[in-house]
């Protein structure tokens, strides 16, 4: 009977039969590419590096994630917004007394959890917070125009929390139609609207806040202009408005503006600069 031929001779065995079939792979490609640059296109890693990659910068986040660098360099500027928008430093202490108070759960018959998501409006608003506190990197800018405020952030969270809260501001309008708040200085009356939001992003979400109520005993009117935008995990917010009405314009111009810079942090690429496009 004849023996088995050892390991180390089947190991070279398998070897040599594979050279073979190599060698003729190469050769029915009529000889225009060599068998190692046939086995560079068939690996999709050799395939990637070979073609262009985008322009990266220490200060953009790796492709898909967002890093607090990559937040910083996402958020818009003053050259992104039309008319004349000042840049400040002390946006992150910017608060609106008039969103301060307790709604009047007296306004809402039939369900309480109405009354508590208006509430939640209200102070999430107040804290800079519409959608909860981040799971990740964020970052916040802020723009003065007279009278005017506009509240810039971009920030990480959870694929579940984005979900929830944009079902939950999508009720909103129908939930918290008009409704009072008492805080000081008495009685506010507060109307809330939908609000058209340019098509970016995976998903949106625009709301218009109005408050009525005094301030130094005289009467006075809050209008702020909000938009929600989802890019994957991660997600743009934007305020804008004041006591001289909404801004609407402005927050259309940071939608769209300020989306396309977080899907080019999150390609790896740098936002493209664009000074003065409104001059």
């Amino acid at each position: 009977m004849a023996r088995r031929p050892s390991r180390p001779a089947r190991v070279l065995a398998t070897a040599v039969a594979a050279g073979a079939l190599l060698t003729t792979a190469a050769c029915s490609d009529g000889g225009s590419r060599s068998s190692g640059t046939a086995a560079a296109a068939a690996t999709p890693l050799a395939a990637d590096s070979a073609s262009p990659s985008p322009t990266a910068s220490p200060m953009t986040s790796p492709p898909g994630r967002l890093t607090r660098a990559g937040a910083r360099t996402a958020l818009i500027t003053e050259g992104d917004i039309e008319d004349d928008w000042t840049q400040v430093k002390s946006a992150g202490r910017w608060r609106e007394t008039l969103l301060v108070g307790k709604v009047d759960v007296a306004d809402f018959l039939t369900a309480k959890t109405d009354a508590a998501d208006c509430q939640k409006l209200m102070d999430s608003l107040y804290g800079d917070a519409l959608l909860g506190r981040t799971a990740g990197p964020s970052a916040l800018t802020g723009f003065q125009d007279g009278d005017s405020r506009l509240l810039y952030q971009v920030a990480a969270y959870t694929p579940k929390q984005l979900d929830t809260a944009l079902a939950s501001l999508r009720t909103l309008p129908a939930k918290c139609a008009s409704f009072t708040a008492t805080g000081k200085g008495g009685k506010r009356a507060v109307r809330v609207t939908e609000q058209s939001v340019p098509n970016e992003g995976d998903a949106r979400q625009g709301l218009r806040v109005t408050v009525q109520g005094a301030m130094g005993g005289s009467p006075t009117t809050l209008t702020l202009d909000v938009a929600v935008v989802r890019v994957g995990d991660d997600a743009i917010t934007v305020t804008a408005g004041g006591l001289s009405g909404g801004r609407p314009d402005a927050v259309t111009d940071a939608v769209e503006q300020g989306t396309q810079r977080l899907k080019d942090v999150l390609a790896g690429k740098t936002p493209a600069p664009n000074p003065g496009q409104f001059d």
